[in-house]
């Protein structure tokens, strides 16, 4: 997959400036103060120090494909994530571990590794974005999540103003988080990523996923085969960024799926009554996870719920909120997001949360 997700700008230095909508794969955001380009793992150390050095608020910035950006843009530095590469650190009889830049393609990456045959980040294919973002968000889809194969981070802490390596155990991996999501504190370098050296994914976890492989759920599948099945998924789902689709001009599932402890589930499922039993994972700690779509769809915002300035819910995923017209405000997508929010507390009881980075808005 090409670089599709942000303006191809690679080279350091200043970038001309624009609206941070260039940047996003949602095409919303206002203006950035100043823009800096880094190419490489020094140079988003030295833009980042540069920019403290004036005194500026910073914002790193790479796919865009996980963030929402206010009207009113970022009054400080945006420092773009243009660092590209991958290289084996460490290998063995069954396993390879590659250290990955934080502006590589996150499509890319997963490609290789398939071609490669290293085992491990086949069902995260198609998802927009740089390899540097999946730890923040521990990024996860069809029964893979990166905090199991992440073995460090390295990133430049601006609090200490020095290069760490966090290892994975001390990053605070949870259900679409991490240490580094809600904090200005770190900045992602590169990931070591320890992948398994063999032709057949790992065992088949997502039930949807085994149906449309002809399988069953703990099967292995040849990783050419279980690549192209999520892709075909995710591509029918609008999950698949595709710039002359603007069902896709979206930052994937807007809203993360909510994670309730025993007697609000109960209570759920008592409201919901009507509807039949709402779907469900049992989590740790005696807690189930909810399907935000589900929640959404019956609450009364089904695919292609119009929204003001021609926001809208896709056609093809209750959770994926987009600028489908091109030409509309953060400020009308934030207004969609409210109302559906709001509309399913107010049905069910149930809160629910952002799943992107919301930068200089709120809902």
């Amino acid at each position: 997959m090409s670089d599709v997700y942000a303006e191809p700008t690679t080279g350091a230095g200043p970038a001309a400036p624009s609206a941070l909508a260039r940047y996003t794969t949602l095409r919303l955001g206002g203006p950035a103060g100043r823009l800096e380009a880094a190419a490489t793992a020094e140079e988003i150390v030295q833009k980042v120090q540069e920019a403290q050095r004036r005194d500026d608020q910073v914002l790193i910035l790479a796919g865009g494909s996980n963030v929402v950006v206010g009207d009113a843009g970022f009054p400080g530095t945006v420092v773009l994530v243009r660092s590209r590469g991958l290289r084996v650190v460490a290998e063995d009889a069954d396993t390879v571990t590659v250290r990955v830049e934080a502006g590589e393609p996150w499509d890319d990456l997963v490609a290789t590794t398939v071609a490669n045959g290293w085992s491990g980040l086949e069902c995260l294919s198609g998802i927009p974005g740089s390899a540097g973002a999946t730890p923040i968000q521990n990024v996860g889809a069809y029964g893979q999540e990166v905090a199991e194969i992440i073995t460090g981070v390295e990133v430049y802490d601006r609090r200490d103003g020095r290069v760490d390596r966090i290892d994975a155990a001390d990053c605070g991996f949870a259900y679409r988080s991490s240490i580094f999501k809600y904090s200005d504190r770190w900045a992602v370098l590169t990931v070591d990523f320890r992948l398994h050296r063999s032709p057949l994914s790992g065992p088949v976890r997502y039930a949807e996923l085994a149906r449309a492989l002809g399988v069953e759920v703990g099967d292995r599948v040849p990783l050419a085969d279980a690549r192209a099945t999520v892709l075909r998924l995710r591509a029918g789902k609008g999950m698949v960024l595709d710039p002359a689709d603007p069902d896709t001009w979206s930052v994937g599932s807007f809203f993360t799926n909510p994670v309730l402890d025993r007697e609000a589930y109960e209570l759920l499922r008592e409201r919901a009554a009507d509807l039949g039993e709402p779907p469900s994972w049992p989590c740790p700690g005696d807690m189930v996870k909810v399907s935000a779509a589900w929640l959404i769809d019956k609450a009364g915002f089904g695919k292609g719920h119009p929204g003001p300035e021609g926001t809208a819910i896709s056609s093809k995923h209750t959770l994926a909120l987009t600028n489908h017209s091109g030409t509309a405000s953060t400020g009308a997508l934030v207004a969609l997001a409210r109302e559906i929010r709001d509309g399913v507390h107010q049905r069910f009881g149930v809160p629910l949360h952002p799943e992107p980075v919301l930068v200089n808005c709120h809902i």
